[in-house]
């Protein structure tokens, strides 16, 4: 009798602990000039008790920001005294809540409610069992409080080349991880061609859920929780935005010192367990890795590196034509239209992200990243409804059936290239070299390594690699047609290359 009294009652606290949003409003602040922006800055660093769900960056800019009702006069005060155009969004945050999950969870695992960590890895176990010879488990991790980040290997054949996607990194995000395991049951069971084609010709390494305390936290405690759940020596505030935690540019821009700020980029570059333990599962465990994509809510994106700088990344055009690929399929399903474009150009200023610390990193292969921001645009933000991860989760599959169309067609000119070099008797005959140079050059930086890489990749018609330089400091050899040898010099000239000849 007394544990069944002393159960109730630590039942009754931890309900009474759930943060509810009652009446809370959601605000869209628009950002005019540099003042506004400076103060909207401020404001968002500051532990006021507003939630903001887009970071001030830039000018121009809409933010949403999240204002409980005893703060609605205050910052109708700040709209007035700045200037900046204010509208009300959303009225009741928490009837968003409390309609975005089904009442009753159904018995088996599906996409029509969002799930906990425990229930996301039991249905992992179940797809282990049933198809044991494309798929295996692993373990890229460990939360600050001691949960396994698991994750998913799916492989039909040997010299796949390699795409990770990670997922669920930000706590509020459910459609994130409800979409990574919607992937892997496509990849699967799907009987589409498009679909096996690249289920069956990529090896997919899927993390689900990469910050699982955050997800349980949302679960249990508050809806709207970000980050990690490390506490922050010196602060009552807890966490980090794991997010701006990766060491490529940490701190650069668009990420905060404040612990209590929703950006807030840890102490130093990878102070998270989540975000340190994982990328040195990925750099230790997967050898031929060409692809990162990470999955985010929300907004509607496509972003590609850079976060820290809107200075263009070396192949961005290329990127850029992935993108509209993925755009194009994503939009012929339901008509949902995503905006494409690098991450500090398109959305907001952000370092140390995870795309941007993969994509720059020069001792691995990765010269395609990517964020997905999905839907939708601010009718839900993080609330959408459970009703929705069908849709958004077909609308991905057909995304990333584009842009790894567009990498295979690449791949496939490289190989009739390499196919007619090798076939010698008449062929070679007809083949001369008059007037073709080789070229050394050796980059002494980190841009003009990724430069000579996306040369490498993107233009495989044109320049051939006797040689590839891996690191700074080492030396490539290339073969350049009498053609080619204006587009080869500007080349050179744009990313303050020298090199000599044979």
């Amino acid at each position: 009798m007394k544990f069944a009294i002393v159960l109730v009652a630590l039942l009754g606290f931890c309900a009474a602990e759930k943060v509810r949003f009652d009446n809370y409003r959601v605000y869209k602040l628009t950002i005019n000039d540099e003042e506004q922006l400076r103060a909207v800055q401020q404001l968002e660093d500051q532990d006021r008790g507003y939630t903001f769900w887009d970071f001030p960056a830039a000018v121009g800019q809409e933010v949403d920001i999240v204002v409980p009702p005893h703060k609605f006069a205050d910052i109708q005060e700040f709209s007035a005294a700045y200037g900046t155009p204010i509208e009300v969004k959303i009225n009741n945050v928490q009837e968003l809540f409390d309609q975005e999950n089904p009442l009753v969870t159904p018995r088996s695992f599906g996409w029509t409610a969002y799930y906990r960590t425990a229930d996301i890895y039991e249905w992992l176990d179940h797809i282990l069992e049933e198809f044991p010879g494309v798929t295996s488990g692993f373990v890229a991790g460990q939360s600050y409080e001691g949960r396994q980040i698991r994750g998913m290997k799916i492989s039909y054949k040997e010299g796949n080349k390699g795409i990770v996607i990670e997922a669920h990194i930000h706590a509020r995000e459910w459609i994130s991880s409800a979409t990574a395991t919607y992937v892997i049951n496509e990849l699967l069971r799907s009987n589409d061609p498009e679909v096996r084609d690249i289920a069956e010709n990529t090896d997919w390494y899927i993390i689900p859920v990469t910050n699982p305390d955050g997800l349980e936290y949302t679960k249990d405690v508050n809806r709207m929780w970000r980050k990690t759940r490390r506490p922050n020596s010196g602060s009552t505030c807890v966490g980090t935005d794991p997010n701006r935690n990766y060491a490529y540019n940490w701190m650069q821009g668009g990420a905060s010192t404040n612990p209590c700020s929703e950006t807030y980029a840890g102490p130093q570059a990878f102070s998270e367990s989540e975000t340190r333990t994982t990328t040195e599962w990925v750099y230790n465990n997967i050898q031929d890795l060409r692809v990162y994509v990470s999955f985010h809510s929300y907004g509607q994106y496509i972003l590609s590196p850079w976060g820290h700088t809107t200075t263009s990344a070396p192949n961005y055009n290329h990127l850029r034509e992935i993108m509209e690929a993925s755009r194009t399929r994503i939009a012929a399903v339901y008509g949902t239209q995503y905006t494409i474009g690098s991450t500090a150009a398109t959305l907001y200023v952000a370092s140390g992200t995870s795309h941007d610390h993969f994509y720059g990193q020069q001792d691995n292969n990765i010269q395609i990243a990517y964020t997905f921001e999905f839907r939708d645009r601010g009718q839900y933000g993080f609330a959408l409804p459970a009703s929705q991860i069908i849709p958004n989760s077909i609308e991905t599959v057909q995304g990333l059936i584009g842009f790894l169309a567009d990498i295979k067609c690449e791949m496939k000119v490289f190989g009739v290239l390499l196919v007619i070099s090798l076939l010698g008797g008449n062929w070679a005959e007809k083949v001369k070299f008059n007037d073709y140079k080789v070229f050394t050059v050796q980059p002494e930086t980190e841009d003009q390594l990724k430069a000579l890489r996306s040369l490498e990749h993107d233009s495989v018609a044109s320049f051939d690699f006797w040689t590839s330089a891996k690191n700074v400091g080492q030396k490539s050899d290339i073969m350049v047609a009498p053609g080619q040898m204006d587009e080869f010099r500007t080349f050179l000239e744009e990313n303050h290359l020298e090199a000599s000849t044979y």
